[in-house]
């Protein structure tokens, strides 16, 4: 299917097996958002805080969850899960934009060793460099470039964007996609003291990347001092973050831009990592943790859940204010401290007094009674 013919809408009900309300015929063409499209375009609903955009939307078509599907007069395709069909649909009109050219390919300019193994239908763009003894999997493109080191290995239908760099023994699974720039398996950060300045631990590990991996742009993978730095299956990374050696990170975790993770850090399966995370050295970090954006983890993180840390912004004149009380806080917690244990000998001195008051007065009635 080509850009130009676009797609009708009986044939996306029929492909993702979905409820069509309206035209069939209507063709698709593009992805906007609900102010932006136009007849021509496939729009959608997640957030029910959009739902008045649908009476004045001109999309040829919207997504929709069935409890909205009275909301908008026009073509409709019904769904539980809107934004996962929009995902999917997003993949569908991209290879309609960028179709991928079929057959083998390799551009003269690639210099590939003799002992590399490349199987059927790789494409190999200008200055591409692939190492001895590199294996590269069917149908994998490599932009313009890339350069894949010695004794690398790449299953099939990985995608390298331009001038991404895999040093060698790195790993890649299926499906694996490295945006531009990005550097996988360069050195760890290590070295040890002496008297006569820092010495380097060589790091002799490599980086493993599971299948459907999805790596963004100018990020980088530190290859692991000894064994493997390890990300699982269909962990995503967004741009420009760092991951350090001996890293590992469970499958389906996704990791937003600049966050930073010190090494032999053990990350659990679908956590999910907010932009500007910091997280320091040798802890772990149990499975479904989510971390909002710039919280600095410390320590181990043990159950599932979410965790922030951080402040949030506020005039500056009034976070003055908050940063001089913040440095006082620990001579606040002394005076608080003895304040507790002068109003607790005054509450137990308080009490005495009222024991003694209450015996002398039942002495004195016992006396009157007597009487």
């Amino acid at each position: 299917m080509s850009a130009m013919s676009g797609w009708s809408l009986a044939e996306l009900a029929e492909k993702f097996e979905v409820q069509l309300r309206g035209n069939p015929g209507q063709r698709i063409y593009s992805l906007q958002g609900l102010k932006e499209a136009g007849p021509d375009s496939l729009s959608f609903l997640a957030n029910r805080r959009y739902l008045d955009l649908l009476k004045t939307s001109n999309a040829g078509a919207v997504l929709l969850h069935p409890s909205y599907a009275d909301a908008y007069n026009g073509n409709v395709l019904l769904t539980e899960q809107p934004y996962l069909l929009y995902a999917r649909i997003s993949q569908l009109l991209e290879q309609s934009l960028y179709p991928e050219l079929p057959g083998s390919y390799r551009h003269p300019g690639a210099q590939v060793a003799e002992s590399a193994q490349i199987a059927a239908g790789v494409r190999l763009g200008p200055c591409v460099v692939v190492g001895e003894r590199a294996v590269i999997g069917a149908g994998t493109v490599l932009e313009a470039g890339v350069v894949v080191g010695d004794d690398c290995s790449l299953g099939a239908g990985c995608h390298l964007y331009p001038h991404v760099v895999l040093y060698p023994r790195t790993q890649l699974g299926q499906c694996v996609r490295i945006q531009a720039g990005s550097i996988i398996g360069a050195d760890g950060f290590g070295f040890a003291p002496s008297a006569n300045g820092w010495v380097r631990i060589a790091q002799l590990g490599r980086v493993v990347i599971g299948d459907y991996c999805d790596i963004g742009a100018n990020t980088t993978i530190d290859r692991a001092a000894l064994g493997e730095t390890w990300l699982g299956r269909g962990v995503i990374v967004d741009n420009q973050v760092q991951i350090a050696h001996n890293v590992r990170i469970g499958d389906y975790t996704a990791i937003a831009a600049c966050t930073g993770i010190s090494g032999s850090t053990d990350i659990g399966q679908r956590c999910i990592l907010a932009g500007g995370v910091g997280l320091v050295g040798h802890i772990q970090i149990a499975d479904g943790v989510q971390l909002t954006g710039m919280t600095m983890v410390t320590k181990s993180i043990e159950q599932a859940g979410s965790y922030s840390s951080g402040t949030a912004f506020e005039p500056t004149a009034q976070w003055k204010k908050t940063a001089v009380r913040l440095k006082n806080l620990e001579q606040m917690q002394r005076k608080l401290t003895i304040l507790e244990k002068e109003l607790l000998q005054l509450q137990t001195r308080q009490g005495s007094n009222d024991a003694r008051k209450s015996r002398k007065q039942e002495k004195i009635k016992t006396g009157s009674a007597q009487e």
